[in-house]
């Protein structure tokens, strides 16, 4: 099969953009990745346009702050294409961002809640593994949560 020299094959894309080609396949078929197909004799090719390690390597770096791909597809084909809406970004950033902050304070509060109980069940055992009554276990960890805080 003779290919233009500028695309790439999905071996060479992988290895050139240090994934999978399972990674490359799902990335096309969700609309990600520019590609082509060519057919050689029976056979039947898939070539991606070289731009396509960067948008992989830009599809990494923003799944890793939270967005998913479905996300990440309209912003990266506006950008693309030319249509890349700086509003809409640091909406959709913005938006991101907020909902990263309010995980950040359900995760706080279960460390604040998980830390409670180890005190308590630290307590215990210095107290010769003395088993507490569920009133007391409830009365003990009260003692030792903010006020605000439910458990």
């Amino acid at each position: 099969m003779k290919s233009d020299p500028a695309f790439l094959l999905i071996g060479a894309l992988a290895k050139q953009a240090n994934t999978t080609k399972d990674t490359i396949r799902h990335y096309d078929e969700l609309g990600l990745l520019r590609s082509r197909k060519r057919q050689a004799g029976s056979r039947l090719y898939t070539e991606f346009h070289p731009e396509c390690i960067e948008r992989i390597e830009i599809i990494k770096n923003i799944k890793a702050v939270g967005f998913s791909l479905n996300e990440i597809k309209n912003g990266l084909n506006d950008y693309y294409d030319g249509n890349f809406s700086i509003d809409k970004r640091m909406l959709a950033v913005s938006e991101k961002l907020a909902q990263a902050k309010s995980e950040q304070a359900a995760l706080t509060n279960v460390i604040n809640q998980l830390t409670t109980r180890y005190r308590v069940l630290e307590e215990m055992k210095s107290n010769n593994n003395t088993l507490l009554s569920k009133d007391e276990w409830q009365k003990r960890i009260a003692e030792l949560l903010p006020n605000d805080t439910p458990y």
